[in-house]
């Protein structure tokens, strides 16, 4: 994760070009309710910030230059598609197209955490840099600023930019668990 960011502005349409890569990842039933608010503009930038990490927290905050990336990607998906989906004759299961309390796995987070992986890789393949974060609880307000549709959730924001050397943060230096440990076989 990148956390320092040029001011440099990314090639126009360059963005464009990586979510539309980013987002042929799966999709449960083909709903394809993963989608992307893009604030490129200093102004959105600015505001995302103001909503997200206003003052006096801002002056404080650690890495100062991650406010500066050029382009901010809301990344967001819509669970009621995923109902509506699998309410469908081809697709019909017992519950899963009567509510989202019905789905075991909220295949909406899954779908939209491999578009989210897609746009991290292809940023990289790109010699961007790139930061991935939460929301958390500043959903409602991000929602009602960038004017997002009734229904439609914010999985998270990536900030994308020309990347500047930067200090890693404190969870870089936790250890990865041992392959033996996250991979098992079962026996017969």
């Amino acid at each position: 994760m990148t956390r320092s960011f040029s001011t440099a502005p990314l090639r126009p349409g360059l963005i464009d070009d990586l979510l539309d890569s980013a987002r042929r990842g799966p999709s449960a039933g083909n709903t394809q309710a993963t989608g992307f608010v893009v604030l490129d503009r200093p102004e959105l930038v600015q505001a995302y910030w103001d909503t997200t990490l206003p003052e006096p927290k801002r002056s404080s905050f650690r890495w100062q230059s991650m406010l500066e990336a050029p382009a901010l990607v809301l990344v967001t998906t819509t669970p009621d598609a995923y109902v509506d989906r699998y309410a469908e004759s081809d697709k019909a299961r017992p519950g899963l197209g009567d509510n989202i309390e019905g789905w075991p796995v909220p295949f909406w987070w899954v779908d939209a955490g491999a578009v989210v992986q897609n746009v991290l890789l292809l940023a990289v393949e790109a010699e961007l840099g790139a930061c991935l974060f939460g929301v958390f609880a500043h959903e409602a307000a991000v929602a009602d600023r960038f004017d997002l549709a009734d229904g439609e959730r914010i999985v998270a924001t990536i900030a994308i930019g020309e990347p500047l050397p930067d200090s890693p943060g404190r969870s870089a230096k936790r250890p990865r668990p041992p392959i033996s440990s996250v991979i098992r076989r079962p026996v017969d």
